[in-house]
């Protein structure tokens, strides 16, 4: 099983905070940091220091990190064309040596697309279909071969189809609970299927509509990595996990009610033998408190070694 760092850094967080987690990942033996991919902060809160552009940080951190992983749990299918996103996420991958996956979604933060002048269709299942075609397709076209797409959103007419990533396949993380067209979308395009904020049962009832989707088309499930985000609020004493859930605005009750990973690690470790026995691959520990590094020691002094 693989674990993760998952943040969220437009709650208040800059580059430099975010540098400090991935590096504080990095030395813990993380296997990879992902960041989501907006402009606004949700909730209540001081909007200080305003937000950070998703692929510029990950470029920052590609040339700062020397190991771990890098990507977006997940970009929005709004935010930008799809062959500039597909320049910008090879230029991650030379930038990094190869380490870059690559999440897209729909996008839901519709007061962020009003904010920020940004178009918000009601439909975007298609774009994200269309957007996940077109990346792939640029990034598997051989050299010297152009690459042309017609649409209902994006037209494309020989593009030149570079750069191209240094890997051989940049890893496509396609997440969602969506009944349909979530499982058919990852069934066609995703190296991993991510479904986020769930309880067990849900986690295996979004497991099984995937599995089938791949049988549907004739992939086998197996060559699907199968992952859960979950909040996450670990520590050894029960003053710690209420610290970091009161930083995170949630009080202990309210987490320990909820789907989130929260207590010292045995009980973690409890939690993930139960997630491997659904067949999950990959667990993020979404972390709220960027500046919190003694929490990702302690996932990866503490925990990291009764799991693996």
């Amino acid at each position: 099983m693989e674990f993760t760092i998952f943040t969220e850094p437009q709650q208040g967080f800059s580059y430099d905070d975010q540098l400090a987690c991935a590096l504080a990942a990095e030395r813990n033996g993380f296997g990879a940091f992902f960041r989501s991919d907006h402009y606004m902060r949700m909730g209540s809160g001081s909007p200080l220091p305003g937000p950070t552009d998703a692929w510029t940080t990950l470029a920052g951190l590609a040339r700062e990190t020397s190991t771990i992983r890098l990507g977006t749990l997940v970009s929005s299918a709004t935010h930008r064309y799809p062959a500039i996103l597909a320049i910008q996420v090879a230029q991650v991958d030379a930038m990094s040596g190869g380490r870059a996956e690559f999440g897209l979604g729909t996008g839901w933060f519709e007061e962020e697309h009003r904010a920020y002048g940004i178009p918000f269709p009601a439909r975007r299942f298609g774009m994200l279909e269309e957007q996940l075609a077109v990346i792939t397709g640029l990034w598997q076209t051989p050299v010297g071969e152009t690459f042309s797409f017609s649409g209902e959103h994006y037209t494309l007419e020989d593009a030149p189809a570079l750069p191209k990533p240094v890997q051989t396949r940049v890893p496509v993380v396609v997440g969602g609970g969506g009944p349909r067209r979530t499982p058919a979308i990852a069934a066609r395009f995703a190296t991993e299927f991510n479904i986020g904020f769930q309880p067990d049962d849900v986690v295996a009832e979004k497991l099984a509509g995937v599995r089938a989707a791949c049988e549907a088309i004739g992939r086998d499930p197996g060559t699907l990595k199968m992952s859960v985000a979950l909040p996450t609020f670990a520590g050894a004493t029960e003053s710690d996990i209420r610290r970091r859930a009161e930083a995170a605005g949630r009080t202990l009750d309210d987490v320990r009610r909820s789907a989130a990973v929260v207590g010292d690690a045995d009980a973690i470790a409890e939690r993930i033998d139960g997630l491997r026995a659904l067949g999950v691959d990959r667990i993020h520990f979404q972390l709220m408190d960027l500046r919190d590094t003694e929490h990702i020691d302690y996932l990866g002094g503490e925990v990291l070694p009764r799991v693996r």
